[in-house]
């Protein structure tokens, strides 16, 4: 082969391969497109997570005390109530240690541990109530409170989770779609609530009157009087803090963290679960404040109605 024609041969080949290799447009556009469609399919996923853990376990556990405690307090078993009582505190501070120290928080974790002591804080107020351990208005704010929030609950779990809404997904907490964030003095007040509501339940065992351990007869500066007023003051403690922590979740928007992609109706979801927090927790401070002031001879007239 001469060498001008081997230079046309190398050249025409050279040209072929260039051809082939050029990306074609059609097939780049296609690419393109899979691959978008791949990402948003990805990006719709809603991902499970391992709820079996020994934090989440022990708040079970303490979810499933709450009603013995409240059957023990009826029925005036004070020593096991208190027990059992002391049982849910140590494992409310247990399981959260073991979740932060092995890193085993979970999203359904933060919903069950306060539905657990929303469920003892409940159980225990009604009880303490129907025993007159605890006056009308306070049991009013306290229920009052956590049923405004369990009422937000719903909405915040039907409107944030993914498609399609059917109810054994609703049920599923395998599958997150909100997380809540309780505000600061929510956690005071949680912690003073309990306080309360356990002093009260061992009110009692260190009473004087001669049927329970009489601490009171073994420790002469503690005093039935000294304790009732202690106890007083105690309760207007707790009715302030529970007003101001239902009201801050009206207002504070990072209390509630809706899961999703898409910021403008995670906002408008926000908005609609603070205003049914305030409507009916309004409602309760309403009702409360109307027990407060009530004269005491109309209070007196109703429990008297009731034994009959």
């Amino acid at each position: 082969m001469c060498w001008t024609c081997q230079r046309r041969y190398l050249a025409s080949e050279e040209g072929r391969s260039n051809k082939d290799t050029k990306p074609r447009p059609k097939l780049v556009e296609s690419t393109r497109k899979l691959r978008e469609q791949v990402q948003s399919k990805l990006a719709n996923l809603t991902p499970h997570e391992n709820i079996y853990t020994v934090p989440n376990v022990l708040t079970f556990s303490r979810l499933l005390a709450a009603p013995a405690i409240g059957y023990l307090v009826l029925r005036d078993y004070h020593t096991l109530a208190v027990g059992l009582f002391a049982y849910a505190g140590i494992t409310d501070l247990v399981d959260g240690y073991i979740a932060r120290r092995w890193k085993l928080q979970t999203v359904v974790g933060s919903v069950i541990d306060p539905m657990a002591d929303k469920a003892l804080m409940f159980i225990l107020t009604v009880c303490l109530a129907v025993k007159g351990a605890i006056p009308l208005y306070l049991a009013t704010l306290i229920l009052g409170r956590d049923a405004s929030l369990a009422t937000a609950a719903i909405y915040y779990r039907y409107a944030s989770l993914p498609a399609p809404k059917t109810f054994s997904r609703y049920w599923d907490f395998s599958l997150p779609s909100a997380e809540v964030h309780p505000t600061t003095v929510s956690k005071y007040n949680t912690f003073l609530q309990l306080i309360l509501l356990g002093a009260t339940t061992a009110l009692p065992l260190v009473s004087s009157d001669g049927h329970h351990l009489c601490l009171g007869g073994l420790i002469p500066a503690l005093e039935d009087a000294d304790i009732g007023t202690a106890i007083m003051a105690f309760q207007i403690l707790v009715a302030g803090t529970t007003a101001w922590s239902g009201m801050s979740y009206a207002f504070l928007k990072n209390a509630v963290k809706i899961l999703g992609h898409d910021e403008e109706l995670k906002k408008k979801q926000g908005r609609t679960g603070r205003a049914v927090i305030g409507v009916t927790f309004a409602s309760c401070l309403t009702l409360a404040a109307w027990h407060a002031v009530r004269k005491p001879e109309e209070r007196i007239k109703e429990s008297r109605e009731r034994e009959h």
